[in-house]
């Protein structure tokens, strides 16, 4: 089990790096065509990512078509797919468009504050002093990979404030909401349904929304953010979930910035400064620290 906890915390560290790098990518979709939003994108990476995993549910042998037998299987995957996914989504690209990517990475990273409350008082789990810790390290380390040491740059309106609140409370939702549901489905079956789902209900709310790009960067920056943003990600992070916390989980997401800063200075020739690499520091220390547990508890533990 040791080894199991180490492999997925491990598969969800390369997890957040791909949401880092997606991020990068749809930045650089909203430069290249006005036409295309924060729906569009979520639309598009929905349906696709959700039909291609229904796809790949089918031909595993998962018959994913008997979990829609249960009415109360068909209410949660819709919830999920709600409380979950559009949070985690459209609301930081609605971030990013009213404000700035910083300013989205900052505000979303409250989501494992909210995650180790929610643990605490209805859960009646203990966190240790050194997770907390850890969260407010990580917190810090990314502040300064954000705004690279300006923290001038650092406004925010009611409306930044309300939607990036809602992006943070997608990070607790959609950590917390799967775990009961993992126990009676594989997460590639839930993952599928819950983006067809939420997909559909965008497409009917905003039909005018959808689009198909005729830029063929356009075209291969979306099928980046599909595979390497949506699928492969939300696959590892979900199957996580039945090996190491929740507030484990949200934490390691503190490895985003980080990917998308590195990235940007292959992208965006961004130049990185000491402070960029002091928030790296940080956030893997922080990591670290979570990871850790004395040998006398594991002794514990095994008697």
């Amino acid at each position: 089990m040791k080894q199991q906890k180490k492999l997925w915390i491990f598969l969800v560290i390369i997890s957040c790096n791909l949401w880092g790098i997606s991020g990068l990518c749809a930045k650089r979709v909203f430069d290249l065509s006005t036409q295309v939003s924060p729906i569009t994108i979520t639309q598009i990476r929905m349906l696709i990512s959700g039909l291609f995993l229904l796809l790949l549910a089918q031909l595993t042998g998962k018959k994913p078509i008997k979990i829609l037998y249960s009415r109360k299987n068909i209410i949660d995957i819709i919830l999920y797919g709600l409380f979950g996914l559009i949070p985690i989504q459209l609301f930081y690209f609605i971030v990013v468009q009213k404000s700035n990517a910083s300013i989205a990475t900052i505000l979303q990273f409250m989501g494992p504050f909210f995650i180790m409350f929610y643990m605490v008082v209805f859960e009646h789990q203990f966190l240790r002093r050194l997770d907390i810790v850890a969260a407010l390290v990580a917190f810090m380390g990314i502040i300064f990979i954000a705004t690279h040491g300006n923290f001038s740059k650092i406004s925010l309106s009611p409306e930044v404030l309300f939607w990036g609140f809602l992006s943070a409370l997608g990070v607790a939702t959609n950590t917390l909401i799967p775990r009961p549901l993992l126990k009676r489905m594989d997460s590639v079956t839930l993952i599928a349904w819950s983006m067809i789902a939420t997909g559909l209900m965008m497409l009917i709310a905003y039909p005018s929304q959808i689009l198909i790009p005729k830029d063929s960067r356009v075209i291969i920056l979306l099928v980046v953010i599909i595979i390497l943003g949506t699928i492969l990600p939300f696959y590892c992070m979900l199957n996580s979930l039945r090996y190491i916390k929740p507030s484990t989980a949200s934490i390691l997401d503190a490895f985003e910035p980080i990917s998308a800063t590195l990235g940007s200075v292959f992208v965006f020739n961004l130049i990185l400064k000491p402070i960029d690499w002091l928030g790296t520091i940080l956030v893997i220390l922080a990591v670290i620290a979570i990871c850790y547990q004395p040998k006398s508890k594991i002794k514990s533990i095994q008697k």
